[in-house]
């Protein structure tokens, strides 16, 4: 097709049919004197030659080969030949990262580790794993353990010069797991026993190593400027020194020579303090970090000890007193002066225990181990009122022994608690939580947790992310509530008021912030009732105690016992011998509240407006309203905004008035609460305060009185005086607390005086009923 005519090209793509439209002019191959700025288009339209396969030729934009073989007129190849054409990229090319491996390290250390006396922890259980992994392998292979039979490690001090030497016999290593294992950052020797373990699907194989994560050796840089680990593998005849320096991108690994510090078989680890540091290395410090994180370590742990022993040593004689004893006599035997000595000596002692009390069977476990342990490990003085041995099994593997102490030390809005020490295969991690184990309500309950699951690096990041910790936190608190139940179904009754009277508040503190359990919080809390005298009821002894008409369950807050006991609120529940909940503590009112029911029944404060006892009589009611609406529109003309509305009373029976709550405002009780914060926002105090109700009671002489002088006289001053009064006394009797005493009605003040006076006379019938409501009351 070289050589063909345009004309015969035009026809070809006329025949190739009409979806296939030439743009554009075509060049013959055969025009010589053709050039590209001949035909040189407009950019707009070469995205039109893309659908033609156009192979680049010299750079040129569309020079084009027509030949038979690759017709661009060939309508079904168009698609395919695009594609290839979009798909041809670049080549890439793959680079490795790069890091400054001092300042990586660096990173690595300071950021899983924020407590450098971890260190020690760290290395302990790196030398307990190689002990592990030698146990395990002379099961099989018993020459193993020819050349040193005890399993131990060994903490030496160098205080003076700022040394820590930490040695055990576990299974060592060559010269290639030191470059394996110590010169790969992460690169866990643990990980690696365990997936071999694994792989090799061996039954009853102890999963139970420590560290996996390849990074706990590099903790000693923490502390220490320079480590040297010397190594012996039963394995191999030589022994190796590897030896790194802090800040160095590089290590060397050398053949120990010197024969005064080979060893059998295991590991020698030297730690070089830093300045700052060299505290780390008095053996008492030593001692106590043992028994802080790894007093139950499988092995025995043994520190380099300072001791002493008394003894009698013979005193030289002074020669003047010498010359004294010799003019005596002769023939008796004179005693040889002597003096109480100290000898030192330094020597090996054993630090830590090897059998926790919470891997044991609870079985065999008595009464006095779980108090002489919880004694010793909380610093306790008294015994627990109970403890729970568990072990958890599923998801999440754990053991705990939790406790709850029989005084209370902390506050209850105390954030953090040292309360719960948290394990991980027996090394102690962390006692600083903050609600990531127990919420703060329950943080006065005290144990221990040990943990297989959890990685022994953890932090309080993890802990707050874990889905194995929410669970373990959901479990714990299960089980911290069945423990306080066993309390309070105890016979003895005294044990839970010890714990009632120290821990109260924080159960109260549940109801508010724990919704979820809420269900198990309810039936530990204890109230005074209207039906006992200082004796505290559980809400189940109340549901048993209701009467069969009584649908709900009744409470009034006060700020005492003897207000709550006076109040004229209770005159018709007493009367139908209804009880009546008492919640005289600040938190009882709102622990209340958020509860909302117990046992589908609902609570209901008697001081708040629409109190329904069971015995409305609309009928009644609609002739008392007739006969006292106009009353209750003339006292709310002249009360005004001190009262939302009047309204007849239910509730009373001998008070002529009582001043009640709106429904979804404060109580009484909870606006003299608020109003006593220091920090108290005005704005939202008048906002909550609510409306009042003032209820008259029209089965009183008084109301009855002042309904017929409303009728006749509603001008008339004392009249308006009377309701005045009636008001100020309803205030103070119902709970609430003035906003300007100086206000209140001078005929008030003046009555108290006479009544405390005991100057109270007949002559005025009116004012001596009306002043028996606040004298009921309690208040002063």
């Amino acid at each position: 097709m070289l050589g063909a005519s345009r004309r015969s090209v035009a026809s070809a793509v006329r025949s190739a049919g009409a979806r296939c439209r030439a743009v554009g002019p075509f060049v013959s191959a055969s025009a010589p004197s053709a050039t590209e700025s001949d035909y040189k288009l407009p950019d707009s339209l070469y995205r039109y030659f893309s659908t033609f396969s156009a192979p680049k030729n010299n750079g040129s934009k569309f020079g084009m080969h027509l030949n038979s073989r690759h017709s661009m007129l060939a309508c079904s190849r168009l698609e395919s030949t695009v594609a290839a054409t979009d798909s041809s990229e670049p080549p890439s090319e793959k680079y490795e990262y790069q890091a400054e491996v001092s300042r990586l390290m660096d990173l690595i250390v300071h950021s899983l580790y924020s407590n450098k006396e971890v260190f020690l922890r760290e290395l302990v259980s790196n030398a307990s794993d190689a002990l592990d992994k030698l146990r395990f392998l002379s099961v099989t292979k018993p020459e193993l353990l020819k050349d040193a039979v005890d399993l131990d490690i060994r903490i030496q001090t160098d205080k003076d010069n700022g040394i820590i030497t930490i040695t055990d016999t576990g299974i060592g290593m060559t010269r290639q797991e030191l470059v394996d294992c110590l010169g790969t950052i992460a690169q866990s020797g643990t990980a690696k026993f365990l997936k071999a373990l694994k792989d090799s699907k061996d039954a009853g194989v102890d999963s139970n190593l420590i560290g996996q994560f390849g990074v706990g050796f590099y903790s000693s840089f923490l502390v220490s400027d320079r480590v040297v680990v010397s190594t012996k593998s039963p394995t191999s005849d030589k022994q190796y020194v590897w030896e790194g320096e802090a800040n160095a991108s590089s290590y060397t690994i050398r053949e120990e020579t010197d024969p005064e510090k080979l060893i059998p078989r295991g590991t020698r680890l030297t730690l070089y303090l830093k300045r700052d540091d060299k505290g780390f290395a008095h053996p008492e410090r030593i001692q106590n970090l043992v028994k802080n994180y790894s007093q139950f370590v499988s092995f025995p742990i043994y520190t380099w000890q300072e001791k002493g022993f008394t003894k009698e040593v013979e005193v030289d004689e002074d020669p003047s007193e010498a010359k004294k004893e010799g003019d005596e006599d002769p023939n008796v035997e004179r005693k040889k002066k002597t003096k109480k000595v100290v000898e030192r000596y330094w020597d090996w002692e054993l630090t830590n225990e090897t059998q926790p009390i919470w891997l044991r069977n609870p079985k065999d476990v008595t009464t006095e181990e779980y108090n002489e342990f919880f004694k010793k490990t909380f610093n306790e003085y008294l015994d627990p009122l109970a403890s729970s041995h568990f072990t958890t099994e599923g998801e999440v593997e754990f053991r705990s022994i939790l406790f709850v102490p029989a005084v209370k030390k902390d506050e209850i809005v105390s954030i953090k608690t040292k309360n719960i020490r948290l394990y991980v295969k027996r090394v102690f991690i962390s006692d600083d939580f903050d609600g990531e184990l127990f919420p703060r309500y329950l943080g006065f309950v005290k144990g221990v947790v040990d943990s297989n699951d959890l990685p022994l690096n953890v932090s309080r990041e993890i802990l707050q992310e874990s889905r194995i910790v929410r669970i373990m936190r959901k479990r714990l608190v299960r089980k911290a509530f069945d423990m306080i139940l066993g309390i309070s179904l105890s016979e003895n009754k005294d044990d839970y008021d010890k714990f009632w009277e120290n821990f109260g508040k924080n159960l109260k503190l549940g109801c508010i912030e724990d919704q979820a359990n809420h269900k198990r919080i309810a039936p530990l809390l204890r109230f005074f009732s209207s039906h006992g005298d200082d004796e505290l009821i559980s809400l189940d002894e109340y549901v048993e105690n209701m009467k069969p008409e009584q649908k709900d369950i009744y409470y009034i807050a006060a700020d005492s016992l003897t207000s709550a006991r006076n109040a004229p609120f209770l005159e018709r529940l007493h009367e139908k011998d209804f009880e009546v909940l008492f919640l005289v503590d600040p938190m009882d009112e709102i622990a209340i509240q958020n509860l909302k029911s117990y046992k589908e029944k609902n609570f209901v404060d008697i001081s708040k407006e629409d109190l329904d006892l069971g015995d409305k009589n609309e009928e009644k009611e609609k002739e008392i309203k007739q006969e006292y609406g106009h009353m209750c529109d003339w006292i709310k003309k002249r009360l005004g905004d001190k009262v939302a509305s009047v309204q007849i009373s239910g509730r009373l029976s001998t008070s002529p008035c009582v001043l009640v709550s709106g429904r979804f405002g404060w109580s009484a009780n909870m606006e003299r609460l608020m109003k006593a914060q220091t920090l108290r926002d005005a704005s939202s105090l008048e906002f909550m305060r609510g409306r009042r109700v003032f209820e008259i009671n029209p089965q009183h002489p008084i109301i009855q009185d002042l309904n017929v002088a409303c009728r006749s006289h509603p001008d008339d001053p004392e009249a308006q005086k009377a309701v005045d009064l009636l008001y100020d006394t309803a205030l103070i009797s119902s709970g609430f607390t003035p906003e300007n005493p100086s206000e209140l009605s001078g005929k008030i003040y003046e009555m108290m005086g006479s009544a405390l006076a005991g100057k109270w006379t007949a002559t005025e019938p009116i004012e001596a009923e009306v002043v028996q409501p606040f004298e009921a009351g309690g208040q002063k």
